[in-house]
């Protein structure tokens, strides 16, 4: 289905996807997604309502198809990075920051989709298409576990929802704080809270075996 909405979008005029783009991106991450409606996307874009109804068929489907070409982006941008990075923990700690990265300089994307759009939207809408994304996180996951290197008590995807997790709960309150400071600035400091919940525990005993309670003899 993403696959058929990138081709519709290719056949619209250049200069009318521009204007859509811009137009979904300002409406949705500014209005309640209930409220937001093709009627609202038409008016600001100066497209037809039934150029858009025609091309999309609902307003999921229009949303879907530019939120699934502005995640490509990261997508490649997490698979570049990735290919030359051989540490585990940093290839982790290059996805944690490319994240915020891209948030911070996608604010309304980051709005769209962690305060306006509600979660069982997303997740029920077909469109909605991260596949590759996940797939390519969840592999750096398995191979942490394959190494020892990662909790090998914890499914893969739970490991994805815990980074991302946090990473959306770092967006949402850094907007709610009003933006001070620079989310990439502080995302080593954030990844380390968060390695520390994904490292495989054995490793943390090990490096720090718990401190003796006896008491000292005298001789």
């Amino acid at each position: 289905m993403a696959g058929k909405s990138v081709t519709m979008l290719d056949e619209l005029n250049p200069e009318v996807q521009k204007r859509l783009e811009s137009a979904v991106l300002e409406i949705f991450s500014t209005a309640d997604f209930h409220k937001a409606s093709i009627r609202d996307v038409a008016d600001q874009a100066g497209v037809s309502f039934t150029t858009i109804y025609k091309h999309f068929g609902s307003k999921e489907h229009l949303l879907f198809t530019f939120v699934n070409i502005w995640m490509k982006s990261l997508t490649d941008r997490i698979e570049d990075h990735l290919g030359g990075i051989e540490d585990l923990k940093e290839k982790l700690r290059k996805v944690f920051w490319l994240h915020l990265d891209y948030y911070e300089r996608h604010e309304k994307l980051g709005r769209i989709l962690f305060m306006t759009l509600p979660m069982k939207t997303w997740m029920a809408d077909e469109t909605f298409d991260q596949k590759k994304r996940v797939d390519l996180i969840i592999e750096v996951f398995r191979e942490g576990q394959r190494q020892g290197i990662i909790n090998p008590h914890v499914r893969g995807g739970n490991l994805l929802d815990f980074m991302l997790g946090f990473i959306q709960r770092t967006f949402f309150m850094w907007v709610i704080r009003g933006k001070k400071g620079c989310l990439a600035d502080e995302a080593n400091a954030l990844f380390e809270m968060v390695w520390q919940g994904m490292v495989n525990p054995d490793l943390i005993s090990y490096k720090n075996p718990p401190a003796t309670t006896d008491a000292p003899r005298h001789h």
